[in-house]
């Protein structure tokens, strides 16, 4: 018996990387889902290797498209019957200080990460209203302490941070909860990582090892997200967990040779 049987969730961003991670798991533990994207060829993939693991199907959507939001509900909806989890995970980034960064790429970036999860959230909320359902939000490490060569996409995570506060206020009364992950480099990284006026980074980089000794895999992120979907988190709301190996702890002193 799975953690989550009987439970509908739409995942966004869900072709890849930790969106991915997390539908497969919600299958695993017993969900259906439906995934969204941006690129039908890895959303057709990806809805191939879920349907091997339980009900799954791919919306393609843009998170910053209003209409597309709305269609991608509705149509996972038609698909699921209902819904009761929605995890906002779609996200972008611009790999540039603050200051060097464009007003066209502030504009694409907020729209996907912040009023792309409101687009969200207001599109599902009736549907998790009727089954006192959740909202899962993913934020960043970076939005907690801030990293200055990403500058913007701290910016946008920090703003999440809040807006699943005031989502768990808002969903008090109707018994839905909103709750937000914040990982921290997570292997393979996130593709929309990308210069100014690029989509696509040309790789992930160097990550400093947290010090619980790896870097952090997507399948980490998953469990997060099934404890906080599941009924043993049916008394949280308006809370954030870091999932970063523990590098937001502190400065960690390294020892120095010679």
């Amino acid at each position: 018996m799975g953690r989550l049987d009987g439970k509908r969730a739409l995942i966004t961003g869900g072709t890849t990387g930790i969106g991915f991670a997390i539908a497969e798991r919600f299958l695993h533990e017993g969900a259906a889902v439906a995934v969204t994207g941006r690129d039908p060829g890895l959303g057709k993939r990806a809805e191939g290797v879920l349907r091997g693991v339980g009900d799954a199907c791919f919306q393609r959507a843009d998170a910053d498209d209003p209409d597309a939001v709305l269609q991608s509900v509705a149509a996972a909806v038609d698909h699921l019957g209902a819904l009761d989890i929605l995890v906002n995970n779609a996200g972008i980034g611009v790999d540039a200080r603050l200051l060097d960064t464009t007003l066209a790429d502030f504009d694409r970036v907020m729209n996907v990460n912040l009023r792309g999860c409101l687009l969200y959230a207001q599109a599902a909320y009736p549907h998790l209203a009727r089954r006192r359902g959740c909202m899962i939000h993913i934020a960043s490490d970076a939005g907690v302490w801030g990293e200055q060569a990403i500058g913007l996409y701290s910016v946008s995570k920090a703003a999440v941070l809040m807006l699943g506060k005031m989502l768990a206020l808002d969903g008090g009364p109707d018994g839905v909860r909103s709750n937000v992950l914040c990982p921290g480099d997570t292997w393979p990284g996130m593709r929309h990582m990308a210069p100014p006026g690029q989509d696509h980074r040309p790789g992930s980089g160097d990550w400093p090892v947290p010090p619980i000794g790896r870097i952090g895999e997507a399948r980490d992120v998953a469990a997060a997200a099934v404890f906080y979907a599941s009924g043993e988190a049916e008394f949280i709301t308006g809370t954030s967990l870091l999932v970063d190996g523990g590098m937001t702890a502190g400065y960690l002193q390294r020892e120095r040779s010679g």
